[in-house]
């Protein structure tokens, strides 16, 4: 019983800190972001309507303007009219 108490505590623990940025994207049509997380650099498409994290460690993305943004992992971007904002 105390295995299980165990496995689970440090399971919880584990999952304590770990955060994901999140992107809405609020447009009609589905809008592409460039992840770069270390040396690794990927195209996240977001479909209309959708929601989806990314980003757990912290990364830079490329938004649909050509900005260039660092994250944390903890943010939202919303996408929306084309236009790509960080809250």
């Amino acid at each position: 019983m105390w295995k299980y108490v165990a496995a689970a505590a440090v399971l919880f623990a584990g999952t304590q800190g770990i955060h994901a940025a999140t992107v809405v994207n609020n447009d009609n049509e589905p809008r592409t972001l460039i992840v770069t997380e270390g040396a690794g650099k990927s195209e996240l498409s977001i479909a209309a309507g959708e929601t989806t994290e990314f980003c757990l460690n912290g990364c830079f993305i490329t938004l649909p303007n050509g900005d260039l943004e660092a994250l944390t992992g903890a943010e939202t971007v919303v996408i929306s009219n084309g236009t790509a904002t960080i809250k």
